[in-house]
Order: structure tokens, then C-alpha cells, then sequence
């Protein structure tokens, strides 16, 4: 059935580009849903179990207005719920949507005949190619991609979960700051620039803050500090799980986004640097009853979302407006679906699940023992050494941090680790059994449920919240600038100023202060369980007390990149640290240890082979029994003010007690290189300055 002839002279020649003289519209097929390149055209695919009437709508690039519209059907154009249409004569690079009608009762259906929907399904957007506050839905349409790439051998790396270290980024944000230095800041392609310097910092995988597109223009509000516009900056608000952010692109051809996100990747996986990433899947930019229609909710929204049986009005779960019905079989196929295809087709090598605990929610809004869906993204084939961690909490108040429904797949954020750390840094009583637990590999949470020590993915800082620097300089949140009289953001940051709130000239201050970012570091790379660190925190960057910076898109949110020089000997000791962990095998267990076993731990105190566990205690000494595996080491954690005097271990068959860290010493005597070490003239005991983190290893004689 040709349809040329229906089109208007000012846009039959634009549409002659995209086509041949073969076009015409076939029954087509209903799988795979969304928009597949055939040979001879392009098959279209869309569900709506409740729509009366779909209509294909064509679109030229960069043209609001639509140049075809083809109603389908629904005794030749429909398969059960599934819409479908094959045009032929049509190629990669179309922009297209559908208009859905059918019930409106403004709760449980909202159907709208007159809106142009964009497709789930698709693998890009058009719109701007660079960050705009000037963007509207409307100048969104699905687009039809050429998804030929040359990977070459790129294949997955498979990185055992308990060798990864973990740097969490936000693509824009890591290098838009003008001393970047990047030439193509704010992309995927500056990522690719920045490449060896994340190699000399010693990281293994990148874990990129949400890179679907979403719409940074939802955040309505100013600054009211600056009158600057404030807007949707970290993107947990998807209105796709497919295409890659175009903003995110320097490419502004119709494939950029897809070709650039793949050239990334390509590139870090060239230099052993694996990438996961965030993904959003338990609400959507959709938003409330109020918010904007992009797909879901116009194509069947009693279907994609947790509604309330009697109102219909959205269950909200996420703190976001709505939540994805994502026990429905519909919405889990939606999610497999994109699971694969960031998998097989953009070669990605782990997923963090935001707000996961979600994901194990009936369509009730229970808590379920067996969720289909968290149990089918554990037993999914193509996903088997895909890196899953989990987000094991939700915004109603479900944590199941250590009881996060596993199979034995699924990692998960250890909030625990990061609030006992912090409790212990700052000083707290009473904390030194638990975190003597968290850095052993915390048994407390992961042993009984068949886990591993690596299945806990430990942080002290993460997007969400304190850097590390504003962590020991703010005791108070300082979020004026979000333009919600400072009501958003966590209120018990579990952190201290000591003595000033914020910037100080105090000399005393300030070495305190870096100390004690650097005890954080240690305890957070030397711990059993998969370290992550946030961007820039090796460098000190500060968000000036702002602890919930979703949308700054501004220096307060960006990387610094002027601060690696300035702020030298913490990126050395950053650098150091890491290289330290790689070395010692011991550090990065694949199993918990047991006390009668080699390899394993001990533990001391003041006095060698005596811990003291009371209340009243603020220090923990440790030995690591290696083995033949690696070297011994010794490691002191003292949370107290005070300096004292640590009885050491005697050492048998080897040079004896080398000073590996000491973050009570200046830089560089902080951390010493691999191999230079520094022998103990004392091998007795060993006097560590209050609030100081020690390393010492036993080192091996040479034969």
C-alpha cells in the first residue's frame, strides 16, 4: 500500500532521501518490539494491550511536523497486544513515533490520540546535540539507527568481581570543568580522553551515573543564590532505557550517541578498564499524574505502572512520582530486553540497579521472597558474567542490605560499611567490633546467605551525598543553592568539620582534615569486598557542603581537574593506595576466612594477640596470615586522639616489619613506592600518631 501520494510537496523531497521508489507498508512483524533494519526497509513493533487504534508517524530529521501517518490496522497491523508494520523502502536515519488511542479516565488509562509517542524500544532520540535548557518533548522522536560498528576483538573482560575497584563518574561532570583540558568535554569522547590518567590512577572499571536519555529540563526551580537555572543534572529520571544520552555525544549525526557510547567503550576496554553501568529501571521521567507523557504512560499505563487498585493514582516507591511496574511480565520483558542490548550489542560489563529493592516488588507493591524479575536477571544466560550490584533499598523504606534476594549473582552498595566507617573515622564509641567486621568482609551480612566477601561493593562516599573532602569539613548540609530552603539531602551525614564549618585557614585543621581523608581511603582499600571511589574524591574535590547536587550543573558538581596538582600528595597517596591493593592478593579474598585456616586473620591491640572489643575502645590491630599466597601484613587502625605505642608480631623467617603506610607521617613519607618499603628499626613496637591508619608488611628473605 503506497502512501507517497498522501504526502505534501514540502516534504516529498526530504522523504525521497530516506527512501526508494519500493516504498510501500507491509503487515510486518510483531517480534522483536521496537524498530529492526531489514533487508528492503524497517519493521516496526510496539505493545498496548488496551489501545483501540496506533497510528505510525514518520518524521524527516529535524522536522516537528509529521510527513506520513499511517494508522494500522488492527485486523492486519496486530498480533495479541503487539502492533506492527514493515515500510519498505525505508532505511536508518527516519525519526518516527506512534499516536495511541483508546480509554482516558485521566487515571487508569491515558490515552491521547493527539501526542506523538516516543518508541521504549529505541536505540536513539533525536533532539539537540548538545545540553540545552531550550529542549521540549516535543522535539523528541524515536530514530531508526544503523547499528553496523567494527568491534574488532573487543570482547568482554571479565575482571573477577573481587579484583575490581570501582570509580563511579558522571560523564558530563568528569570533564566539562574548563582545566580538564579535554577537547571534547562532557562526552563519552572526553571520557576516552581521560583514559590514562584513570590508568595511572590503578582503577579497574568505571561505573557511569545514568547515560539513557532523560530530561534535564524537569527541574523547574533557580538558584536562588545566583538566579541561575537549576536542572535535572545526574538523569535518575530515564525516559528510555536504550538510547545513550545526545547530549552526551560530540557526534551530532543521527548515530552519534550510539557509535560514540561504543567507541568508549571500545577505547577503555583496550587499556583493561571495564565499564558498568547505572541503570534506572524502577521509575521513569514520566514523573507524577502531573508530570510529562514521553512513552510509557501513553502506551498502556496500567500496565507499566504500580497504580492504586481503587484510585489509580501512581504507588510511589521511588520518591520520583512512580514506579515501574516491574513484576509485570510486559514491563520485565521490557527490562531482559534492555539488559541484552546493553550486553550483546554495547559490549557493557556490569549493571548498578538503582533503588533495586524495587525490582523485587509485586504488582502490589509487596515484598516478594522469589521477584521473577531479580530471579530471571540472575539466571539470564547472556548475563552470567555480567557484573549485577544492587541498590538493596528503596525510597518507602525497604532496606535489605545483606538480604537482598541473591541466587548467588547479585552485589550489592554496602550502605552498612559506608555509615560504620564513617561512625569509626569520626570517633565514634563502640565501633570497633563492627568494623572489624565490615574489614574482614562483613560475615554479618553476606556469609550465611552462600555469598562471598566480594559481593559487598564498599563506598564512604558515593554520588549521593558528601565528597570525601566535605565529609571531614561539614557537619551540616549547605543545599540553599538547590532552591528548596535546604530541605532536601540527608540530614545525619555521619560527618565532622573539626571546629570550622567549611573553608579555614587553620593550618592544624587542615592536616587533620587530610588525614583523616586518607584514613577513610585506607580503611576503604584495605578492607575485604569490592572498594568504589568516587570521582575526584582522589583529589579532594568539594561540593562546598552541598550534599544532594542533582541538579548543579555547575563547578559544584564537576571535577576539578586544577585540584590533582594543587592537591599532589593525595592523588599520590590515592595512586599508591590502589597499587598497594593490587599487590597483595590477601586483600582481595574470594571467600571468608577461617580462624584455624592459612590464608586468614588475627587480631591485637596495644598489646599483640589481646583486641580489645569494649565499648570504650577506638583502635583494632590486625594480621593478615598469607600463606604462600602473599606477603604478611600487619595493619593498625587507632581512632583515637591520643598517640600510643603498638606491641608487633615476631616475625619468623623473613627481613622483618617494613613501613608501608603511615598516614600519620607528611607526605611522602604517607606511602612509599611498590618495593621501597621502609625497614622497622624497631621490630617490637611501633608508635602511631592519634587518628592514623598503619600498613607494615612483612617482607619475604630472598633465596
Amino acid at each position: 500500500m503506497s502512501v507517497i501520494g498522501a504526502i505534501g510537496d514540502s516534504h516529498r523531497d526530504r522523504l525521497m532521501r530516506l527512501i526508494t521508489p519500493d516504498f510501500a507498508i507491509l503487515r510486518g512483524r510483531p517480534l522483536p518490539l521496537g524498530s529492526s533494519v531489514w533487508r528492503g526497509g524497517i519493521n516496526f513493533s510496539v505493545f498496548s494491550r488496551h489501545a483501540t487504534a496506533v497510528t505510525l508517524v514518520l518524521f524527516t530529521p529535524g522536522t516537528e511536523e509529521p510527513i506520513v501517518e499511517f494508522p494500522l490496522d488492527p485486523r492486519y497491523h496486530r498480533t495479541g497486544d503487539v502492533w506492527h508494520a514493515f515500510v519498505m523502502g525505508l532505511g536508518p536515519g527516519v525519526e518516527y513515533g506512534y499516536r495511541v488511542d483508546g480509554p482516558n479516565d485521566g487515571a487508569f488509562h491515558r490515552f491521547d490520540p493527539y501526542r506523538v509517542l516516543t518508541d521504549p524500544y529505541c536505540r536513539a532520540l533525536s533532539g539537540p546535540a548538545i545540553w540545552t535548557l531550550r529542549d521540549t518533548p516535543a522535539a523528541r522522536h524515536s530514530l531508526v539507527v544503523d547499528q553496523d560498528f567494527d568491534w574488532e576483538l573487543d570482547h568482554p573482560l571479565n575482571t573477577h568481581l573481587a579484583d575490581t575497584i570501582v570509580y563511579e563518574l558522571h560523564v558530563r561532570g568528569f570533564t566539562l570543568h574548563p582545566d580538564s583540558g579535554a577537547i571534547r568535554p562532557g562526552t563519552f569522547s572526553g571520557v576516552v580522553e581521560c583514559i590514562p590518567y584513570l590508568k595511572t590512577l590503578g582503577i579497574t572499571a568505571v561505573e557511569l551515573m545514568p547515560v539513557t536519555e532523560f530530561d534535564e529540563n524537569s527541574v523547574l526551580r533557580t538558584n536562588p543564590l545566583t538566579g541561575e537555572r537549576l536542572c535535572n543534572f545526574w538523569g535518575y529520571d530515564p525516559i528510555s532505557f536504550f538510547a545513550p544520552k545526545r547530549s552526551y555525544a560530540s557526534d551530532s549525526s543521527p548515530d552519534g550517541p550510539v557509535r560514540e557510547f561504543k567507541n568508549m567503550v571500545k577505547a577503555l576496554h583496550k587499556a583493561g578498564i571495564e565499564v558498568i553501568l547505572d541503570l534506572v529501571f524502577n521509575h521513569t521521567g514520566e514523573m507524577d499524574e502531573t508530570g510529562p507523557i514521553f512513552n510509557l504512560r501513553g502506551l498502556d499505563n496500567s500496565i507499566y505502572y504500580m497504580l492504586d487498585p481503587v484510585t489509580g493514582a501512581y504507588e510511589d516507591f521511588s520518591g520520583c512520582g512512580n514506579t515501574v511496574n516491574c513484576n509485570h511480565p510486559v514491563a520485565r520483558s521490557l527490562i531482559m530486553d534492555a539488559l541484552r542490548y546493553w550486553v550483546t550489542e554495547m559490549h557493557v560489563d556490569g549493571f548498578r540497579f538503582d533503588l533495586a529493592s524495587i525490582l523485587g516488588r509485586g504488582q502490589d507493591g509487596t515484598v516478594l521472597a522469589n521477584p521473577p524479575l531479580l530471579e530471571r536477571i540472575a539466571a539470564e544466560p547472556v548475563l552470567a558474567n555480567t557484573k549485577l550490584i544492587a541498590e538493596a533499598w528503596d525510597a518507602a523504606g525497604l532496606y535489605q542490605v545483606g538480604a537482598f534476594p541473591n541466587w548467588g549473582r547479585w552485589a550489592e552498595w554496602n550502605g552498612r560499611f559506608r555509615d560504620d566507617v564513617r561512625r569509626f573515622v569520626r570517633g565514634d564509641f563502640g565501633m570497633v567490633p563492627t568494623l572489624a567486621t565490615r574489614m574482614a568482609g562483613n560475615s554479618d551480612l553476606y556469609q550465611d546467605g552462600g555469598r562471598a566477601p566480594y559481593h559487598s561493593i564498599n563506598f564512604i562516599t558515593s554520588h549521593d551525598g558528601y565528597t570525601l573532602a566535605d565529609l571531614v569539613a561539614y557537619e551540616n548540609k549547605h543545599n540553599l543553592s538547590n532552591g528548596k530552603d535546604d530541605i532536601d539531602g540527608h540530614d545525619d551525614n555521619l560527618s565532622r568539620n573539626y571546629g570550622v564549618e567549611g573553608p579555614t585557614d587553620n593550618a592544624e585543621i587542615l592536616e587533620l582534615r587530610a588525614r583523616q581523608i586518607r584514613n577513610f581511603a585506607a580503611i576503604l582499600f584495605l578492607s575485604q569486598g569490592v572498594p568504589m571511589l568516587l570521582a575526584g574524591d582522589e583529589a579532594g574535590r568539594t561540593q562546598q557542603g552541598n550534599n544532594n547536587a542533582y541538579c548543579q550543573d555547575n563547578e559544584t558538581s564537576w571535577v576539578d581537574w586544577s585540584l590533582i596538582q594543587k592537591n599532589a600528595d593525595l592523588f599520590r597517596f590515592f595512586r599508591l593506595l590502589i597499587a598497594f591493593r593490587k599487590r597483595h592478593p590477601i586483600l582481595r579474598s574470594r571467600y571468608f576466612f577461617e580462624p584455624d585456616a592459612i590464608p586468614t586473620i588475627t587480631w591485637h591491640g596495644f598489646w599483640h594477640n589481646t583486641p580489645d572489643w569494649s565499648h570504650g575502645s577506638r583502635s583494632i590491630a590486625l594480621r593478615y596470615l598469607s600463606g604462600e599466597a602473599d606477603e604478611d601484613l600487619y595493619l593498625i587502625v587507632h581512632a583515637e586522639e591520643e598517640d600510643r605505642l603498638f606491641e608487633l608480631p615476631v616475625c619468623l623467617g623473613s627481613t622483618g616489619w617494613h613501613r608501608a603506610m603511615d598516614t600519620g607521617l607528611p607526605s611522602p613519607d604517607d606511602i612509599t613506592e611498590a618495593d621501597k618499603e621502609v625497614y622497622l628499626p624497631d621490630q617490637r613496637v611501633y608508635p602511631v600518631r592519634g587518628r592514623s591508619v598503619i600498613a607494615l608488611v612483612e617482607k619475604r628473605m630472598a633465596f
